[in-house]
């Protein structure tokens, strides 16, 4: 008896939504079915990446009178002394320092309205479509999607004045008591978790009540690998780097062209040129024209044709040329 491979429901809807392009084998061969491999994804970390501060630092700490170096002098010391996860100990500082205030997930939420970004971001999103996707592209429905994957706070990212221009955001999260305040770590993200929600994007996998290790097959991934664009900062972005490495993917790390320390450039400088992690650095200026952009649009552009020029193959591959008389 053939076997037809396992598919989540919610696969089975994506499939709708995007399309089918395989069918069933041929001549007796194990039926099989793909899926339009058509969207292109654009993966950024945030603090650093798409912020030139992080996320605490720019609403957080203001807003409470949290003093920064009080804050990170008791985080170390639950990872020195204690030995506790870094992103764990992060979280429960913060818990202890709003807990006073009786802070919801809301409250968080509508300060991360007030979020600051590298220039050029909140134009890129749509810039980078008008650019990269031409009307042929369109024809095939490929698009361009954006993600974040971050160890900051997910509620701060959801009230960004950008949160609508992203298919899906992960980070941090608190969960809350009976009357609505903030009272334990819900999720933590660390750089080597991210790399998980990588695996969610290729395997199309984004709700939490699907597991990411469920297997399925290449051809019923939505976005493989080589569809993929990693954007991170520095060596917490290693894991996601590797990841995109091995699996033919792309990766970028930038840097801050104003930090007068030139800290920013010398960690991407080091996971360039003497860590071989990423091909291309750049300044993390996202304004048309810009080094950054360039590299973005020059990626995206090549992704698009080459899903097109698969398209293409696939429907020629698969017509017969009717009789001549």
């Amino acid at each position: 008896m053939k076997q037809f491979t396992h598919v989540p429901f919610s696969h089975l809807l994506y499939r709708l939504h995007t399309g089918f392009l395989g069918c069933l084998g041929n001549h007796g061969a194990n039926p099989t079915m793909a899926i339009a491999q058509n969207t292109i994804a654009l993966v950024f970390d945030y603090d650093q990446t798409l912020s030139p501060s992080y996320m605490q630092d720019d609403v957080l700490f203001p807003e409470f009178g949290i003093n920064p170096e009080s804050f990170w002098k008791k985080c170390n010391a639950l990872v020195q002394d204690q030995q506790w996860d870094g992103e764990l100990a992060y979280m429960q500082c913060l818990l202890d320092y709003l807990e006073m205030d009786q802070v919801s997930n809301a409250r968080l939420t509508e300060l991360g309205a007030n979020l600051g970004y590298f220039p050029g971001v909140t134009e890129m999103f749509e810039g980078m479509r008008q650019k990269c996707l031409t009307d042929d592209h369109h024809a095939h429905d490929i698009r361009l999607e954006y993600y974040i994957v971050s160890s900051g706070l997910k509620a701060l990212l959801e009230g960004s004045s950008i949160r609508d221009k992203f298919r899906a955001i992960y980070g941090c999260e608190f969960g809350e008591d009976k009357q609505g305040h903030i009272r334990y770590s819900k999720r933590t993200i660390s750089h080597t978790t991210k790399t998980q929600y990588l695996f969610r994007i290729n395997k199309g996998l984004l709700d939490y009540s699907e597991d990411v290790n469920d297997h399925l097959a290449p051809e019923l991934r939505p976005i493989p690998f080589e569809n993929m664009v990693y954007v991170g900062d520095g060596p917490t972005d290693v894991p996601c780097f590797t990841v995109m490495r091995k699996n033919g993917g792309n990766a970028i790390a930038v840097y801050n062209p104003e930090d007068p320390s030139r800290r920013s450039f010398r960690k991407c400088y080091q996971l360039c040129a003497k860590a071989d992690r990423v091909k291309h650095i750049a300044p993390a200026d996202y304004r048309e024209g810009s080094h950054l952009r360039l590299l973005l649009e020059q990626m995206v552009s090549e992704i698009a044709d080459s899903i097109l020029l698969r398209r293409s193959e696939e429907i020629q591959g698969g017509t017969v040329s009717a009789p001549h008389f």
